[in-house]
């Protein structure tokens, strides 16, 4: 075909159909091998990313491990350092990694050293053993406070002074230049509210409330109820401010005897653990320890002695003023005749402690609901305190108290 002949056809509307169709066909095409290039260049780039992530885990595997420590004290100057122990007992002034924050290291904090210059380089977690990470521990108390407690005025006002007011305003002691006082020992018979009292100074402080039972610390191996008395207060100090409260407190603090058995001899190492932890304490610091005892006069001299227990505090067996308060406490929030007088039912409750009255209102609820009655009635308040009084001190009827 000439030139001419070829302009000619070029110009033909069959050929102009021809050509259009072929660039559409074109066209097609680019946008097939565009989407054919994204998928190739999103494979590409995962499959370099998962290059780097494996020489990132060549380069980690390939590092010398690190070695654990313990942070024992923040040094004060501006080369961020620490003091670090790393077993056998060895001690070294080290750096800390600029990738940590200095706030967040406190002494007692579990760490990993490089091995190379025992500079700090990560926060491992706790190795608290799992029956310290099971004690029951509440952040802080928000159902009990002081006003849920009735015929303690000067229980409260020892608890105030000795626990809530060093926790709150720390500032007085050091400006009077006094010490306070680390904790307090309560003693008295069960159910007259060491435990409540406790846990409503840990309200009023909003403080971090442990509760331990010293029966749990006897352990059957030798050594276990001394490393669990060290981590429950490495745990305090953690979750600072902290109010510990140790119950049965003469379950390893009795008075030691010169002729014991292997047995007690373990409760005396846990009792030795205690008594060292309780002077390891900050005179100024924000953790407070609460011991309780109905045994007072079977505990050891070594525990009594003011810096560990400052003050001890009895709860005795309420009196006829007291039983009233705690009835007010109970009874705010029940439904009762109008009648009923907290100041009558006080005076049928001789002998009772708090509980006791508790356990009276709630008796006096249940048979209440016998009768199918949403009015609690004086008659079933009688009838609650001679099962109660009857349970604690055999055949009662309200009569006896007449006589």
């Amino acid at each position: 075909m000439s030139t001419i002949d070829f302009e000619n056809n070029k110009r033909s509307p069959e050929n102009d159909e021809k050509i259009t169709s072929y660039i559409r066909h074109l066209e097609k095409k680019i946008k097939e091998n565009e989407v054919e290039v994204n998928i190739l260049r999103n494979t590409v780039s995962k499959i370099e990313n998962e290059i780097r992530s494996m020489r990132a885990e060549i380069e980690h595997l390939s590092d010398l491990p690190l070695i654990s420590g313990y942070i024992t004290d923040i040094l004060d100057d501006n080369n961020n350092r620490a003091i670090v122990d790393s077993p056998p007992s060895s001690s070294f002034v080290v750096r800390i990694s600029n990738r940590l924050q200095k706030e967040n290291l406190v002494p007692g904090l579990h760490v990993a050293l490089n091995q190379r210059n025992y500079a700090v380089m990560e926060i491992l977690p706790s190795n608290l053993d799992p029956f310290v990470r099971g004690m029951e521990i509440i952040g802080t108390p928000i159902d009990v406070s002081y006003d849920n407690i009735g015929g303690l005025e000067y229980q409260i006002q020892e608890v105030r002074e000795i626990i809530e007011l060093p926790l709150k305003k720390p500032e007085l002691f050091k400006k009077i230049g006094i010490d306070p006082p680390k904790g307090a020992l309560f003693h008295g018979l069960p159910g007259t509210g060491k435990t409540l009292l406790a846990k409503a100074v840990a309200h009023e402080t909003n403080a971090t409330f442990i509760k331990v039972v010293a029966t749990e610390l006897v352990q059957k191996f030798i050594g276990e109820g001394s490393q669990y008395v060290r981590e429950i207060f490495s745990l305090a100090r953690q979750k600072a401010p902290t109010i510990l409260f140790i119950d049965e407190l003469d379950a390893i603090g009795a008075i030691r005897m010169q002729d014991d058995t292997s047995g007690d001899r373990e409760v005396n190492r846990t009792l030795m653990q205690l008594l060292s932890e309780l002077d390891g304490f900050d005179q100024r610091g924000n953790i407070k320890f609460i011991g309780a005892t109905n045994r007072a006069d079977i505990l050891d001299p070594a525990l009594l002695r003011p810096g560990r227990f400052d003050r001890i505090v009895e709860f005795p067996i309420p009196d006829e003023n007291a039983r009233e308060a705690i009835f007010k406490v109970h009874m705010k929030n029940l439904h009762i005749e109008d009648s009923i007088e907290s100041k009558k039912l006080s005076i049928l409750t001789r002998g009772v402690t708090g509980s006791d009255i508790k356990g009276i209102c709630t008796e006096a609820g249940m048979y209440a609901l016998r009768r199918n009655s949403e009015i609690i009635s004086y008659e079933d308040f009688v009838m609650a305190i001679e099962k109660i009084m009857s349970n604690k001190n055999g055949d009662f009827a309200i009569s006896d108290i007449y006589l």
